[in-house]
C-alpha cells in the first residue's frame, strides 16, 4: 500500500502508523517485522514532513529517537516517507506512493475508559447505549461515595482515637492530682491533730 493508503488503513482501525520513541521500540518492531520479509522489505511509519519541511510523528509524540540509515534523510526530498526496514531497522525515505507495508499503533485505553467505550459502542441502538451508560454512572458514582465514606471513617476514627487519648491523659492527670491532694490533705488533718493535742496539755 501507499503511505497515504497505510494511514487511512491505521486510522480505520482506531490507531495511527507507528511511532519510535526508543531503542527497545525499535528493536521490537524490527523483530517482528522481519517475520514477514518474505512479502515486504519494509513498512511504512507515521513519521512525516510538515510544509515547513520539520519532521514530526503522525500521533504528535515527540521526535526524540531516530534511526536513519546511512545518508538518511536527505533534504531535498521532501515530499517523500519515512520507511522501517525489514531486515536492517534502519529509517529510509521513498516515494509515498510506493507499495510498502505499514504498522499501526494503537494508544494504550485507561480500564475505565475502555469500559465507557465497551457501553458506548456506536453500532449498538441508541436506547441500550443510553441504558448501558447510565448503569456505568451509576457504578462510577457507587464506587466514589464508597471510597468518599471509606476516608471518613477513616477520618472519623482517627480523629477519635486521638480524643480518646486526650481523654485518658486527662483522667490519669486528674487522679494523680486528686492522690496529690488527697495526701497533703491527711497531712493538714495530722498536723492540725497534733496541734491540738499539744494545746490540750
Amino acid at each position: 500500500m501507499s503511505w497515504a493508503q497505510s494511514v487511512t488503513q491505521c486510522v480505520q482501525s482506531g490507531g495511527t502508523l507507528a511511532s519510535v520513541e526508543d531503542v527497545a521500540e525499535s528493536n521490537f518492531l524490527v523483530e517482528h517485522a522481519d517475520l514477514f520479509t518474505s512479502k515486504t522489505s519494509g513498512f511504512w511509519i507515521g513519521i512525516y514532513r510538515n510544509v515547513n519541511g520539520q519532521l514530526l510523528w503522525q500521533d504528535n509524540s515527540a521526535l526524540d529517537f531516530v534511526n536513519w540509515g546511512e545518508g538518511q534523510p536527505s533534504e531535498d526530498q521532501l515530499d517523500y516517507c519515512v520507511e522501517l526496514s525489514a531486515f536492517s531497522g534502519y529509517w529510509s525515505i521513498l516515494p509515498c506512493s510506493s507499495q510498502k507495508g505499514f504498522i499501526c499503533k494503537k494508544p494504550k485505553i485507561h480500564p475505565l475508559l475502555f469500559a465507557l467505550c465497551l457501553f458506548t459502542d456506536v453500532k449498538k441502538d441508541k436506547a441500550h447505549g443510553h441504558m448501558n451508560m447510565w448503569i456505568l454512572l451509576t457504578l462510577v458514582l457507587i464506587i466514589l461515595l464508597g471510597m468518599g465514606f471509606m476516608i471518613y471513617f477513616l477520618f472519623k476514627i482517627k480523629t477519635q482515637s486521638v480524643t480518646e487519648r486526650e481523654a485518658r491523659q486527662r483522667s490519669t492527670l486528674i487522679e494523680y492530682s486528686c492522690v496529690l491532694t488527697g495526701k497533703d490533705d491527711e497531712n493538714d488533718s495530722t498536723n492540725n491533730k497534733e496541734k491540738n493535742e499539744h494545746s490540750i496539755v
